[in-house]
């Protein structure tokens, strides 16, 4: 669950800086806060330089997990966020679950029932009332889903005995191509000096959350790391309730339970 908290406070933190900063340039720094962390923890952790084989699915790894962020940002900006939102989240679920369950074999009865309960649960509670009108965003939504989907699958190749040293692999790529999408689009990218704190928050929320990730599935299963992970939004609502006061909906509410349940489930049949 270390990676779903992760993610969901920076998911949390990076909504609250899209709101009063150039999202691009959020996003840009974030990743290279969260390169230079990673570089200093992999030194700590005393990793060796990743082998060749790490080092090209780590670059898969964060090209196609740059494309998916830079599609879910763009789809909630013009989009409608009832439809990019749950669309992201259950693809982006589905593809690790199946490939997990593929390459691993099918897990305990109370483990699926388990992940069926998630997949409900990151549906409800990513659901956001939209009336605004305009694109819904759908096209954006498959393609950012399907990206971080594979990130996942891509992500759960690394050896097990690196996790660190691939993220700033990852990250460095992640950069690299949020800054092309910058210069080619003459897009804004600059954060208010008062922010910068914030947005090392996020960047290290972020990769704290993909450390995790990593670290789960060299340690367990890829299909439950991966729906354990996709709940992420479950604490992006309890966060949104807490400090915005933002109203919790009862398809939030159920949405929850159903997430609590569903990791009850997965961590009964996993013991």
């Amino acid at each position: 669950m270390l990676a779903a908290t992760a993610w969901g406070c920076g998911d949390f933190g990076g909504g609250l800086l899209s709101r009063r900063s150039a999202l691009l340039g959020v996003v840009l720094g974030s990743q290279l806060v969260g390169m230079v962390v990673a570089g200093g923890l992999a030194i700590v952790r005393g990793e060796t330089p990743p082998p060749t084989e790490d080092i090209a699915w780590s670059l898969l790894a964060g090209l196609v997990g740059g494309i998916g962020i830079t599609a879910l940002y763009q789809g909630l900006a013009v989009g409608r966020m009832g439809v990019v939102a749950p669309v992201t989240g259950v693809i982006a679920a589905i593809i690790p679950v199946t490939a997990g369950i593929v390459l691993e074999g099918v897990p305990a009865p109370i483990v699926v029932v388990g992940i069926g309960l998630a997949m409900v649960a990151v549906i409800l509670v990513s659901r956001v009332p939209s009336d605004r009108p305009g694109p819904s965003g759908l096209g954006l939504a498959l393609i950012a889903g399907v990206s971080i989907g594979a990130f996942g699958v891509v992500i759960a190749q690394i050896s097990d005995d690196h996790a660190f040293g691939p993220l700033v692999i990852i990250r460095a790529t992640e950069a690299v191509l949020i800054g092309a999408i910058i210069i080619a689009g003459r897009q804004l990218w600059r954060v208010e000096r008062r922010l910068l704190p914030a947005v090392s928050a996020v960047g290290l929320l972020d990769m704290t959350g993909n450390a995790g990730f990593i670290l789960a599935i060299q340690s367990g299963a890829l299909a439950v790391a991966a729906v354990l992970s996709s709940l992420y939004p479950v604490v992006t609502v309890i966060l949104a309730a807490v400090f915005l006061r933002e109203r919790v909906t009862p398809t939030h509410a159920v949405g929850i339970v159903l997430a609590m349940v569903a990791i009850a489930c997965i961590a009964v049949g996993s013991t």
